[in-house]
């Protein structure tokens, strides 16, 4: 019998795609929420709503008690975990049973199996699904492990036993990594997952990260639903998924799903869950993947999977916990198409993707065809994008600091990752530093487009940091055209103010447009748009206050975000922002005479480049500290992050103290 009132103990953008699915069932919904999230768009969704707490997760969110209660007082019949706030503990799901609470998810045994990595590890050997060498035992302390590493042989990596959503890990290359670094994964997996126990394994050299989506029913029914590629990672969290992989076989498909069923199997694994697999990139026999762990939740890039198999996973979740049976065997499963999703985070890769929090002062995602639901069988490409958030709302510093997931499907790989970069285009954020630049960034870079990835990509390509894409000279050019015609509209307008003394005077038609390091001259005249001497192809509709512009530049569209500087616009698309200054040619030869302001020298003080809590200090005054050395730890939306000596010098002076809560700019200390 099918439920009639569903709890999602979830927030943001899994809350709100559960709760559209549930709505669609014809099953009312119950939010719960913390102070934080208050007005929070899945809280207003919902039919109910619940509060918990505190902002903090672990006086809101994380308490199992507080949810098992909500759903009592508000006689909620099932509960939907998201993807896993409550990291999916088995007494949780235990007690949900014992309450006569559906828990839309697998069996508590079957959590308890996969919830360790180490015990996971040996049951996939027994399954007979292939596992990565290493030492599953627990490691008493720093030099213990150092001993395991070595025999291993680097790299290795250094993992959470409890850990998840790329937390708790750590990658070696060297002793003195391993001295760094395990002291500090055992306090991430004990901070976020109550567990510091750490295992070590041998690191995959040029690895693929491809998981199986599996689904079972409580009638041993069990299919898998192809595979998601996840190679594209920063710090070990996914940036870009996409289904399927264009490095997996049919024949290596059907070799992972099999062991992936096999797994589940023999844990009686059944609802959502997925086996993510360690790839070699270097082995084209197919048979070169290992068992990483077993995700026993729905996975925040589940979007793709659906858009391929026309299947909406969360309906899938609800009926099978209802008793249902898969409507469905594994000969009928089809993958259709690609899609790829791409996570828009609130940092700044500008700054060395440091955490951002703020006011969503401007929110206007592009609009979605596919009406956040998956279609099934289609022919024409979509856009779907799912969030939890709305302009004027907050990104607080107490949680993930994922905005929302762009997902595109085509019928091809390449048109899927072209709609990508339109969509990217047209996507206005303001009040809080995002990756959006660096997305499209990604979707146009060769090695991407070729798709040969490995999980480390973003690090192999972009050593010195993002600086934006390189854009092409027929880029530059159409922005040097749209930023003259722009200058023109608003000299137009400024024309028709009332009152102004004498004759009303024609808006320029000629402009010395310096972008990306060249000026280019421009010249507007009726019908005619001349760049340096050559008539150019530039269709373009603008109104002086428009924030986003359509326009075709040599037929194709292109779609340009525009801000209004002291002396131009800057302009952004595919990838970066370009700061044009546009001058009237008959003033430009002035521009030299104008002073520039240089920045002053902030590099004597370790400043706080985002808000946060000052874990650890590695200095006090009088010390004396080379360039690259550790000097503070600290920690912002749940990653801890090493803040290190800009240069050589001694310490004069230390402001704050471990423990103390960081405003964003604010000075650590400062050397002589």
């Amino acid at each position: 019998m099918m439920f009639k009132k569903i709890l999602v103990a979830n927030r943001g953008e899994i809350a709100c795609r559960v709760m559209r699915t549930a709505k669609r069932m014809g099953i009312a919904t119950v939010a719960v929420y913390s102070d934080a999230d208050a007005r929070a768009p899945h809280v207003l969704m919902a039919d109910e709503s619940v509060r918990l707490g505190p902002a903090p997760a672990a006086e809101s969110y994380l308490k199992a008690e507080l949810i098992l209660l909500a759903a009592k007082e508000t006689g909620a019949d099932c509960i939907h975990p998201g993807y896993g706030f409550l990291s999916e503990r088995e007494s949780f799901a235990r007690a949900c049973a014992e309450a006569g609470i559906a828990f839309v998810g697998p069996p508590p045994n079957a959590i308890a199996a996969m919830g360790d990595k180490i015990e996971s590890k040996k049951l996939a050997k027994q399954a007979g699904v292939n596992v990565v060498p290493g030492y599953l035992g627990e490691i008493a302390d720093t030099d213990e492990a150092v001993r395991i590493a070595t025999d291993i042989g680097y790299p290795v990596m250094m993992k959470a036993s409890a850990g998840g959503g790329g937390k708790g890990m750590r990658l070696a290359w060297s002793e003195q990594d391993v001295r760094e670094g395990f002291e500090a994964t055992k306090r991430e997996g004990l901070a976020s997952f109550g567990d510091d126990r750490v295992f070590i394994e041998k690191f995959i050299e040029s690895p693929r990260h491809i998981e199986i989506q599996v689904l079972g029913d409580q009638h041993g029914n069990i299919v898998y639903l192809g595979e998601r590629e996840c190679s594209i990672q920063r710090r070990h969290q996914k940036v870009v998924e996409e289904a399927p992989s264009p490095f997996v076989t049919p024949e290596m498909r059907r070799a992972m799903g099999e062991q992936a069923v096999a797994l589940s199997r023999a844990v009686g694994y059944y609802s959502a869950g997925t086996v993510e697999l360690i790839v070699s990139g270097a082995d084209t026999t197919g048979q070169g993947f290992y068992f990483l762990e077993m995700n026993t939740r729905l996975q925040v890039e589940h979007p793709v999977t659906e858009a391929i198999t026309g299947l909406d996973l969360v309906e899938q979740m609800i009926r099978v916990a209802a008793g249902e049976h898969l409507a469905f065997t594994q000969d009928e499963v089809k993958l259709t198409g690609w899609a790829i999703e791409n996570r828009v985070y609130a940092e700044d890769p500008y700054r060395g993707f440091l955490p951002s929090i703020g006011r969503l002062t401007r929110y206007a995602p592009p609009e979605a065809s596919a009406h956040q639901q998956p279609l099934g069988s289609v022919s024409d490409a979509y856009v779907r994008v799912d969030d939890g958030v709305t302009e004027g709302g907050e990104v607080s510093m107490f949680y993930d600091p994922m905005i929302a997931k762009l997902i595109t499907w085509a019928p091809t790989r390449e048109e899927a990752a072209d709609l990508q970069i339109s969509a990217l285009d047209s996507f206005e954020l303001d009040g809080v530093g995002n990756n959006i630049d660096f997305l499209s960034a990604l979707m146009q870079h060769p090695r991407f487009r070729a798709g040969a990835l490995t999980t480390g990509f973003i690090a192999e390509e972009y050593p010195d940091g993002f600086n934006g894409a390189p854009a092409a000279p027929e880029l530059v050019q159409a922005l040097a055209g749209i930023a003259a015609f722009a200058a023109t509209a608003e000299a137009d307008r400024a024309r028709r103010v009332d009152g102004q003394l004498g004759r009303r005077l024609r808006p320029p038609s000629e402009w010395l447009v310096r972008i990306a390091g060249r000026e280019h001259q421009v010249l507007l005249a009726p019908d005619t748009l001349v760049i340096a001497g050559e008539e150019a192809d530039l269709s373009i509709e603008y109104t002086p206050g428009d924030r986003l512009v359509h326009a075709e530049w040599n037929s194709a569209p292109l779609s340009v975000r525009l801000a209004r500087t002291r002396t131009g616009f800057r302009l952004t698309t595919r990838g970066a922002s370009h700061t044009a200054r546009v001058l009237p040619a008959h003033v430009a030869s002035y521009a030299h005479h104008l002073i520039e302001k240089v920045p002053p020298d902030l590099s004597r003080f370790l400043i706080a480049p985002m808000p946060g809590l000052l874990v650890r200090l590695d200095a006090k005054a009088g010390d004396k500290v080379q360039p690259g050395q550790p000097l503070a730890v600290v920690e912002a939306m749940k990653m801890e992050n090493i803040l290190r000596a800009e240069k050589a010098g001694t310490i004069k002076s230390v402001e704050v103290e471990a423990g103390a809560s960081l405003a964003v700019d604010q000075v650590i200390l400062e050397l002589e």
